[in-house]
């Protein structure tokens, strides 16, 4: 059974892990709420329900689409602390990226790390 954060700090609501995960990352990658809606395919509102309510836990299938559209993994988003989750998951989604990419492009990178790490 999920855990939810019931706190309330002057009557209002107060963000969840996920929430404020989700928040940390998309100000990380310098999105507005608008612009990581339009990328999940949902509402501005939604998305700041999500950030700013304990709300119930999105679908399997939405908090794969934020924690893609966030560059994460929805590991991450959901139990991650620090910042080696944070860097795992960044590995991580830059490795699904990679997979999907046409064999040419895969070559050039390999060589574009060989020259890196000739250091």
């Amino acid at each position: 059974m999920a855990k939810t954060n019931h706190a309330q700090r002057g009557g209002r609501s107060v963000p969840t892990p996920l929430g404020e995960r989700v928040r940390e990352q998309r100000r990380k990658h310098g999105l507005t709420l608008e612009a990581l809606a339009e990328k999940v395919g949902s509402s501005k509102s939604y998305m700041w329900e999500i950030e700013n309510k304990d709300v119930a836990r999105p679908s399997a299938e939405k908090l794969a689409q934020i924690a893609a559209a966030l560059e994460t993994t929805a590991d991450y988003l959901l139990e991650g602390d620090g910042a080696k989750e944070e860097d795992e998951a960044t590995d991580l989604a830059f490795y699904r990226k990679y997979k999907k990419l046409d064999a040419p492009v895969k070559e050039r990178l390999r060589k574009m790390l060989d020259i890196l790490d000739d250091d």
